[in-house]
């Protein structure tokens, strides 16, 4: 059968109806090769692995590609409208910013879609990768190269799952995870066995995410660039995934293994300005033909529109206005722009051509994720020094933070942190990570307020008392997390019984 048959992998279930249709796991776009062909030659192996990164890239949206899912510009802004930095400007996101979604919202369900699309397509490269090397197409080292890369990206795809349509490993291990995929469904007669996958514990998942790491982190090595998979991306996601997992000893370990592999920019700009910085850790690369078009790419939904933008997304007067970000802090000026209608992002800048890398793991991110895990074990002064060398670059080293701004304690020094990370991935999609764990260990209440939805229009709303607050979400209510798709209950009795309460 041919590899472009499997449709809409929605799990597993919706391949009943799916894999008579069109194209799903075309993992050679370009030339619908069979799949006896496909694994026939390393240059054809190449085509299947960089496929994967495609479906990453531009995944799927009501039935069509160029929308940004999984892994592209519509998960960052949907992970940041589930915060409270980033405004939703238009209709575009507002379903996902007033936290009013159900089982049948398009970009909830495309996410659920996406990711598991993935996953599947990695797994049929793994398999078809195993079948070469046995063949003796690829030699060992050429075959542990691929199979890094696509472990490393199942590992990604499952954890963005988890925190999405799962409740925090910081409050109950024991609870719901999601299925975790690990053999290809590429024919019909493989769906019964893909629907007794259950869903598992989230202890289950995050020990399996963390094997795919350790596996992909062995196979692969340092060199290349940060378009693909590379040792230490799979070490930096192990240092977030573990920071959810409240090991503060495993975040430090990983952390110590790739600290002489990665850079700060001297500018808090140079991550924005250069995909291939010394910061760039993992990025998904596009292209003036691969993007997510001017309805997805990053620039155009986070742009001025006076740039050529959209402007759907701006930066909330939320985190304008908080004292903890200076007024001379140069991140400010240099990665934003101010208009009469508001503030936007200005970290994407390629108007017109959509061709900003969509950053996924900066060295910033890692080097924040250590110091908060200092800062647990009450190793406050390398956590500050570790906070300081991200936020110093923007304020200076005369404004440096000592124990005694961070309020002498614990609670202080993480407050700082989690401020200063607020601030650095602003536009990146990473808040919705810090209000799930947080929230689930107590430390926050849930989904903070935001900045009433389509009702700030003006800069000069950027004030105290400018705008109206609405749209909190306690972590309390059923909502907060994603429910799994109907379109996959109807199918799959296994997640019919397994969803979410309150759905």
């Amino acid at each position: 059968m041919k590899l472009n048959r499997i449709n809409k992998f929605i799990g597993v279930a919706a391949l009943l109806f799916a894999v008579e249709a069109c194209d799903l796991t075309d993992i050679d776009p370009a030339n619908r090769i069979p799949e006896g062909v496909a694994f026939s030659d390393a240059a054809r192996i190449q085509a299947a692995v960089l496929g994967v990164y495609e479906s990453a890239q531009r995944g799927f949206y009501l039935g069509a590609v160029q929308r940004g899912y999984p892994f592209g510009a519509a998960s960052t802004e949907q992970n940041d409208m589930r915060g409270e930095d980033m405004y939703n400007d238009q209709l575009f996101y507002e379903i996902t910013y007033i936290g009013n979604w159900t089982t049948t919202t398009a970009n909830n369900n495309g996410m659920w879609i996406s990711l598991y699309r993935v996953i599947n397509r990695c797994n049929i490269v793994l398999e078809g990768i195993q079948r070469a090397e046995t063949a003796g197409v690829l030699t060992p080292a050429q075959a542990n190269a691929f199979r890094g890369e696509m472990l490393f990206l199942r590992a990604m795809s499952h954890f963005e799952l988890v925190i999405n349509y799962s409740r925090p490993y910081s409050d109950d291990p024991s609870d719901l995870g999601i299925p975790y995929r690990d053999f290809a469904v590429d024919d019909a007669g493989k769906v019964p066995a893909g629907i007794e996958v259950q869903r598992g514990t989230i202890q289950q998942t995050y020990t399996r995410i963390l094997q795919d790491l350790d596996n992909a982190e062995g196979f692969l090595t340092n060199t290349g660039t940060p378009y693909r998979a590379r040792a230490g991306a799979a070490v930096a996601l192990k240092t977030r995934v573990k920071l959810h997992m409240l090991d503060w000893a495993g975040v430090i370990t990983e952390y110590d293994k790739i600290d002489n592999l990665y850079a700060l920019t001297a500018s808090p700009a140079g991550p924005f300005t250069s995909g291939t910085s010394t910061e760039a850790i993992f990025s998904l690369q596009n292209s003036n033909v691969s993007n997510a078009g001017v309805n997805g790419a990053l620039v155009s939904m986070y742009g001025s529109p006076t740039l050529g933008g959209r402007g759907l997304v701006k930066i909330s007067p939320v985190i304008w206005i908080e004292p903890f970000w200076l007024a001379s802090d140069s991140r400010r000026t240099l990665l934003t722009t101010q208009e009469s209608t508001g503030v936007y992002s200005y970290k994407y800048r390629t108007f017109g051509v959509y061709d900003d890398p969509t950053p996924l793991i900066r060295h910033a991110e890692v080097v924040l994720n250590a110091a908060e895990a200092y800062a647990r074990t009450n190793d406050f002064a390398t956590a500050i020094t570790l906070l300081n060398s991200v936020r110093n670059r923007a304020v200076g080293a005369a404004l440096e933070y000592d124990l005694a701004d961070l309020g002498g304690n614990q609670a202080g020094v993480l407050q700082g942190i989690w401020n200063e990370r607020r601030i650095e991935f602003l536009g990146e999609g990473k808040r919705w990570y810090d209000v799930h764990r947080l929230s689930g260990e107590g430390l926050m209440a849930g989904i903070p307020a935001k900045a009433q939805t389509r009702s700030v229009s003006l800069l000069t709303q950027y004030t105290p008392g400018g705008f109206t607050l609405a749209h909190a979400l306690p972590y309390t209510e059923d909502n907060f997390i994603w429910p799994i798709p109907l379109s996959e209950v109807l199918v799959n009795p296994t997640l019919a019984d397994q969803q979410n309460p309150g759905y």
